[in-house]
């Protein structure tokens, strides 16, 4: 792919470029109508029912009119279409509101306002501060020195703290020079579009020579310019092409579990319907034969006119139409109408509103509702979606003392409530004033001239890689890389050392009011494996002093021997700091001698100019001189969660869902967030870390995890071990284990990647699937989907993904529900989920509370349902027996069309919309009731057979009484009373009112709705029924309404409603007498609720808060930045360094420090509730 200045082409062969345009519509005007009758009609439901709508305009099979089938079936096509084309709308709007954005473009030597969507590859674009990227661009020049630009990436990884990109050295003398830009006639071959948003591999072909172009180089569509006054890039990847629209994959159609059974058993009722067809058919034949020649004569038909044969023939599909309204397509209507409910719930919940961002809760698809109550597996990004990327400084321990704990006064450590004085700073004006610090001893420390407590605070603000500058306003302003940093050197400043300036050679800071400037001599830079960095700096006083700060696994190697007493009561506070779920590392510091730092200055200088063995050279003499250090004391960041993450994570835990954490950021920072937000805990029984950089490497790994948790498992006497086959899988029978000790696997992406190779799958999800949590990091967002698809294919599980960035986007559409987190993080998330909402903690209302509703309500309706229709149209089959099998129907035509769509459907609607078996609050406090949708036990083939057993058992029940008490008997006139209609309106009438009964049974909790639907249809009935046969109907509609008087005298006499009372009682007193006794002796953990809460109504117990737990046993490096590796180099190149009179520069609102402090109050998980059976 070559691209050259406003010239798109190729070496080989013509080739048109996408244009900027986005598309994620479906239809326009012209397509709509019929690519959307082309859509609904290729379910089977509706093709059947079109069927069926053909079948009864042919008059010899047809004994029920066309309308009783084409009104519900226009009626659910234009429901549908109507949804379609508002969703479609709706996705019309956001492309247009996307596509109609401006830029600045470079046409005809002159910048010119021109929409996004007129943007082409190879035109030169101007981004201003703030601005969004249009499309991908190479950097060509920008207002920082040396070609500089700071961007957010939120949109595409959700996170908030800044990244550097700068240009080739060539095309950042461009400048501003619009005749130099419009001239600029370099050819870029690079490569195809993909999704590698972390890579980028091309050239630059510019006046006589080749540069190599890296990500580094490259701005990506989904970004914003910060910091940075303007630049200017050459489009690259334009619409589609681009790394964001790349990594939003494709759409797939979603569907439930429910649904999917749906599917089966209505075709297993097809063939129920063709094997009732054929009996029926057979009974006509042989009737026709054997009986039927006997009425010919009166019916002046000829002999051979009607044979047996054809008689039966015609008689199956006259059956198949009948028999039709078991699965009547109301069904569907009813369903839709229940999910909107449902999903209108969703958005209308205060309770999942977050008044911050002024942000509901939206439910983006209407068809999944019911899924999120059988969730098993969540998925969830780190960064922005469990955490705000907010550090905040909490405490420290500092020569052997702790500062940070708020004492009473007794001296006995209290925790910190809001209404607690935060501390007053004396360098107020160049204070954080959104910093909060609580113990006033350190402030006293620092007045009373603590050498130890002055050192520490002079090493945080010496040892970093921050960058500072003035606004307009005169305030000083950090530029962080990595949130960690700027909570430290925000709080440095808080305490009176105040990081100024920075030049290649020094740093500038200011000490209790006095401005002190230290030469820079060396930077010893941060990386993964260092996991610290060094400064070596020498003081007005011409000492050179090493800084340092790391992992305290690797500096208390580095301490000299007399430390060892201070490392021990650090150890202890590191301990209590990482108890608490803080962030921590270690800082400590050298005196070095001026000959031995020159010897050792010269070494660097040759290992810097090797050839060979360069960094080996290098790392080398970082650990020569990173020794025998004198420890200083120790730091503890608070990583801010998102309110109510640990609450919410423990709620869901307790409801068997397992959460597995898919991040890009590092191990160390994964695993600390997975601790603090309690997805890892101390008590687990052992975790497992996987990072082999080959596949035999990881295989083994993965091996050895399983044999230690097998040891672990045989060493447990408890015998509490439960192993079940799973059926055979695609990659092989794999066990799934459950265990009731708690694993945690941990693995990088290097490894995962080999472990996602076909022959080592198999062992991967078997030893991750027994853990109780997963954590994948560094991970791609191609490896996040791969992760979803591998549970969601191979262990037949429902799985929710949750994420807020670009690169969550695949993972959140491979998920059967895909949840997006909306806020400051970017919109593309939000824009492929199938729910969103600001904050992670209502996911845990979503889950336990309107998807265990929405699961409850629509199995309560499917059950209902098919035995109402079971009851309603069997009884066609009974009657079969003695009307010759004529396919005469029992009940009047009219009935027939208005039972579903009239009499039946507002009760079991408002009970599958408004049903609930115990309230939200017992349901977000006992999450164990969630279990019975994952387990799937409200509605699956058992549940079915028993409802249509139960329908059948009605429908003979409703044919059966009747049909004997009618059997030669007189009304109270001495008049017959069996005759057709009669038989008719009395069987339709227990129909109504059984079933109604049935409802009101069924339905656990009412509403003023419920009352009215309910009692409301029965009178409803009524009023049609005496209606249409009246004398005014008949009026109007002689031929229709013939029956004139029949429901009043058939419902007059007293022997009719007795009929009818037997009917009701004997339907229903079964159902009563099962459910007393089941409720009894096997009774469901809603039921036991219910029962405890009714018991305990008068005197509710006290609540008891859950004790803080506080971990003991493990602790973990808070040195766990951003970035792969430091911006040591950067710095002492001085390329990012500004002028010494910079213009002026905008929008400096987003720094990390002005949000370091905000104050994140946990509250414990309030209240826990157990109950004994």
């Amino acid at each position: 792919r070559a691209i050259m200045n406003a010239l798109p082409q190729t070496n080989m062969m013509p080739f048109l470029f996408q244009d900027n345009r986005i598309h994620t519509s479906k239809y326009n005007i012209l397509t709509f109508l019929p690519v959307n009758l082309f859509e609904q009609f290729q379910r089977v439901a509706n093709a059947y029912f079109l069927f069926l709508l053909i079948l009864q305009l042919i008059p010899e099979i047809s004994s029920l009119n066309w309308f009783t089938t084409i009104v519900p079936l226009v009626l659910v096509i234009t429901i549908t279409a109507v949804k379609d084309a508002t969703d479609d709308y709706f996705r019309h709007k956001s492309d247009n509101q996307v596509n109609n954005r401006h830029s600045e473009v470079l046409i005809n030597s002159k910048l010119q306002k021109e929409k996004w969507m007129n943007v082409k590859v190879g035109d030169i674009i101007k981004l201003e501060n703030n601005q969004f990227v249009a499309a991908d661009l190479l950097l060509l020049s920008s207002s920082e020195p040396h070609g500089l630009c700071y961007i957010e990436t939120a949109e595409l990884d959700g996170e908030t703290n800044l990244k550097v990109r700068h240009a080739l050295p060539v095309t950042s003398e461009l400048g501003e020079d619009i005749s130099r830009l419009a001239s600029f006639d370099g050819i870029v071959v690079c490569e195809a579009p993909n999704n590698k948003l972390d890579k980028f591999m091309g050239v630059l072909s510019w006046k006589d020579s080749k540069h190599s172009l890296s990500n580094q180089k490259i701005i990506l569509r989904g970004c914003i310019l910060r910091n940075t006054s303007w630049c200017f890039g050459m489009v690259i990847f334009a619409g589609p092409d681009t790394k964001l629209m790349q990594n939003s994959g494709k759409t797939k159609f979603k569907r439930t579990n429910i649904d999917r059974l749906m599917n089966t058993l209505v075709l297993w009722i097809f063939g129920f319907l063709g094997c009732l067809g054929i009996i029926l058919a057979i009974g006509n034949s042989i009737w026709e034969k054997e009986v039927g020649g006997q009425f010919r004569t009166f019916l002046f038909w000829h002999e051979g006119e009607k044979n047996s044969v054809s008689s039966g023939f015609l008689a199956f599909w006259s059956y198949v139409i009948i028999l039709n309204t078991v699965i009547p397509i109301s069904l569907y209507v009813s369903v839709e109408v229940i999910r909107l409910g449902h999903s209108y719930f969703i958005n209308w919940d205060q309770k999942m509103y977050y008044s911050g961002k002024a942000t509901p809760a939206e439910a983006r698809t209407t068809t999944l509702n019911e899924e999120l109550g059988q969730i098993e597996y969540i998925f969830s990004d780190k960064t922005g979606t469990l955490t705000q990327n907010i550090m905040s400084f909490k405490k420290c321990s500092i020569n052997g003392r702790i500062y940070g704990e708020v004492q009473d006064d007794m001296g006995h450590k209290k925790e910190i409530v809001k209404e607690e004085e935060p501390l007053g700073f004396s360098v107020k004006s160049q204070a954080e004033s959104t910093f909060h610090f609580f113990d006033h001893n350190l402030m006293e420390a620092i007045n009373l001239g603590d050498p130890k407590v002055h050192e520490f605070l002079r090493l945080l603000a010496l040892c970093h890689t921050v960058m500072s500058e003035e606004n307009s306003a005169g305030q000083l302003i950090y530029q962080v890389q990595s949130p960690d940093e700027g909570a430290l050197v925000t709080a440095a400043r808080n305490f009176g050392f105040i990081f100024k300036s920075r030049t290649p050679e020094t740093i500038t800071i200011e000490e209790l009011g006095t401005l002190v400037t230290y030469q820079l001599l060396a930077f010893l830079d941060f990386n993964n494996v260092r996991k610290r960095m060094s400064v070596i700096v020498r003081n007005p006083e011409g000492q050179i002093k090493l800084y340092s700060k790391g992992a305290d696994t690797i500096l208390f190697e580095k301490l000299h021997p007399s430390n060892q007493d201070l490392l021990s009561s650090t150890s202890d506070h590191l301990n209590e700091f990482a108890g608490e779920g803080l962030r921590t590392l270690v800082v400590a510091y050298r005196d070095l001698d001026d000959k031995y730092f020159t010897v050792w200055q010269k070494m660097l200088e040759d290992a810097n100019t090797a050839i060979d063995e360069k960094e080996e050279r290098i790392s080398v003499l970082y650990e020569e001189i990173e020794r025998d250090m004198m420890l200083l004391g120790a730091t503890a960041v608070e990583d801010k969660l998102q309110e109510g993450v640990i609450e919410t994570v423990t709620s869901l835990s307790l409801a068997n869902i397992k959460i597995w954490v898919l991040t890009g950021d590092k191990q160390e920072t994964a695993v600390n967030i997975s601790y603090a937000c309690n997805v890892m805990t101390d008590d687990m029984d052992d975790v497992f870390v996987i990072a082999g950089s080959t596949v035999v490497e990881v295989r083994e790994e993965l091996r050895k995890a399983r044999e230690n948790l097998f040891g672990q498992r045989r060493s447990s006497s408890t015998g509490d071990v439960v192993c079940k086959k799973k059926q055979q899988l695609e990659l092989g029978s794999i066990e799934e284990e459950t265990t009731t000790g708690d694993y945690a696997l941990v693995i990088n992406g290097h490894s995962l990647a080999h472990a996602l190779e076909s022959d080592v799958k198999n062992d991967l999800l078997e030893l991750a699937c027994m853990c109780k949590t997963v954590v994948c990091c560094r991970v791609t967002p191609l490896q996040k989907a791969q992760v979803v698809e591998l549970v969601k294919k191979h262990r037949n599980a429902v799985t929710l993904a949750i994420g807020d960035g670009a690169n969550d986007v695949s993972m959140i559409k491979s998920a059967h529900i895909g949840v997006g987190i909306s806020g400051q993080e970017g919109m593309q998330a939000v824009l492929a989920s199938d729910y969103s909402f600001a904050q992670f903690k209502y996911l845990q209302r979503l889950l336990l509370v309107h998807g265990r509703w929405s699961y409850f309500r629509m199995c309560k309706f499917l059950c209902y349902f098919f035995y109402k229709n079971f009851a309603f149209t069997f009884v066609h089959f009974w009657f079969g027996f003695f009307c010759g099998f004529s396919a005469q129907t029992v009940y009047d035509q009219w009935f027939i069309t208005l039972f579903n769509i009239v009499y039946t459907s507002l009760p079991v609607l408002a009970m599958g919309i408004f049903d609930q078996d115990v309230n939200d609050k017992n349901s977000i406090d006992y999450p164990r009731l969630y279990e019975p949708g994952q387990l799937n036990l409200l509605f699956n083939k058992r549940r079915f057979f028993i409802c249509v057993a139960h329908g059948i058992y009605t429908s003979l029940v409703l044919f059966v009484i009747p049909y004997g008490a009618f059997y030669n008997t007189a009304g109270e006139d001495g008049q017959h009373i069996a005759d057709y209609q009669t038989f008719a309106v009395t069987m339709a009438t227990s129909l109504v009112i059984v079933v109604s009964v049935q409802v009101a049974l069924d339905t656990s909790y009412w509403t003023v709705i419920n009352h009215v639907f309910i009692w409301g249809s029965i009178t409803v009935y009524f009023s049609i029924l005496f209606t249409m046969h009246s004398n005014g109907i008949f009026g109007i509609f002689p031929d229709q309404f013939p029956f004139v008087g029949n429901a009043q005298y058939s419902l007059g006499q007293k022997c009719i409603w007795l009929v009818i009372l037997l009917t009701t009682v004997a339907s229903v007193i079964p159902v009563i007498v099962f459910r007393v006794l089941n409720m009894d002796l096997y009774p469901t953990l809603s039921d036991q609720l219910r029962r405890w809460q009714k018991a305990q109504r008068r005197a509710r117990p006290t609540s008891c808060r859950r004790p803080q737990t506080r971990r003991s046993s493990s602790r973990r490096s808070g040195y766990a930045f951003a970035h792969q590796e430091g911006y040591g180099e950067l710095i002492t190149s001085g390329k990012n360094m500004r002028a010494q009179n910079p213009p002026p520069t905008s929008g400096l609102e987003k720094t990390l420090h002005n949000n370091a402090s905000w104050i994140c109050t946990m509250s414990s998980f309030s209240q826990v509730k157990t109950m004994k059976v």
